[in-house]
């Protein structure tokens, strides 16, 4: 039986948390009684600070103090980690020597380091799918290698009750939500603004309810998305629940799990979407990055500006209009 699991890790900034929520939420629902560690080797991590409240319930504590691997060091250390042992180490960091030192501490090991070369077990050779291309496909493999049947990606859980009761608040039931993010951490990301109003327009006219999700340094844009769209959600800026202190990724999630389906860029919203599992049109630059970084969402419409022209602008408001339709219908009535 599995009590101990270790997830070792180089550490996590933001975009790298938010890529691996859904496997983080994965592994506690393939192992739900085992106590759960999180091993941010070189002792930065973002499940540690601004996304703690999220995996809150799902990562029972955080490692950063050495011996870890980090450093070459370490490895003069006689007992890895303090001593401790684990049942299970799922290593999803790819470097041999640090592979090595994470091993010793493992009563099973699972990993991707050297072809598998140290991993206690490993995909066919002939396997088509051995090392997929995209991040979330990859910790979906290692976990699938452990001696439990793999939980399937799904919605993140949020162990926080007040998150799902501040998200009700702000988007009640009734409406049909449709989630937009306009923004990316650069112009080069981020489909036009105004490619996402007349986007949000359509919406509006098919008897939806646009709901827009922007950054705080992003507020010259909502103020010119709310003057324009009086019909739109703006959840974020217009707080009148009674959860105030329920904010960032957090609150995103829940009021993603809300939607009937949404739109993104190639940023954090959308990976904060797939967290809550919700249906998602994701729209990249270009098919390399896009087919690494895809979110984990179970229904993804992928689009992808090079194959309709360059830059992001080249995705026309049709296709991505035609895609949500497509995301939604399952969950409406036909015409």
């Amino acid at each position: 039986m599995i009590r101990t699991v270790m997830v070792y890790s180089m550490g996590e900034v933001i975009g790298d948390g938010l890529i691996k929520l859904p496997f983080v939420d994965a592994v506690r629902r393939t192992y739900p009684e085992a106590r759960i560690s999180w091993c941010a080797a070189k002792g930065e991590t973002v499940y540690a600070g601004p996304l703690k409240g999220v995996v809150a319930g799902l990562i029972d504590e955080v490692l950063t103090t050495p011996p870890t691997g980090a450093d070459l060091i370490d490895f003069l250390h006689g007992r890895p980690f303090g001593g401790r042992r684990f049942d299970l180490v799922i290593d999803t960091q790819d470097n041999l020597r640090r592979s090595l030192f994470a091993k010793r501490a493992a009563a099973r090991f699972i990993s991707a380091a050297g072809d598998f070369r140290l991993s206690d077990a490993r995909p066919p050779k002939d396997d088509p799918d051995r090392w997929p291309a995209a991040v979330t496909d990859r910790l979906a493999k290692l976990l699938s290698l452990g001696p439990s049947p793999a939980a399937p990606f799904a919605g993140v859980t949020l162990a926080d009750p007040r998150a799902a009761a501040a998200a009700e608040a702000l988007l009640p039931p009734g409406p049909t939500y449709v989630g937009l993010a306009p923004g990316a951490g650069g112009q080069s990301k981020r489909w036009p603004l105004e490619n996402y109003l007349a986007l949000a327009s359509a919406q509006l006219r098919a008897g939806r309810t646009p709901v827009f999700f922007f950054g705080p340094d992003e507020a010259e844009d909502a103020a010119r998305a709310r003057a324009m769209l009086p019909g739109a959600l703006f959840p974020e800026q217009e707080r009148v629940d009674a959860f105030q202190d329920v904010r960032g990724p957090l609150l995103v999630i829940a009021l993603a799990r809300r939607l009937a389906a949404a739109v993104a860029n190639d940023a954090g919203p959308g990976h904060m979407f797939a967290a809550a599992d919700a249906p998602l049109a994701s729209l990249h630059g270009f098919r390399r990055k896009a087919a690494k970084f895809k979110p984990a969402a179970s229904r993804l419409e992928l689009l992808v500006a090079e194959d309709y022209g360059e830059g992001m602008a080249a995705i026309p408001v049709a296709e991505v209009e035609a895609a949500l339709d497509r995301l939604i219908r399952p969950n409406t009535e036909t015409d």
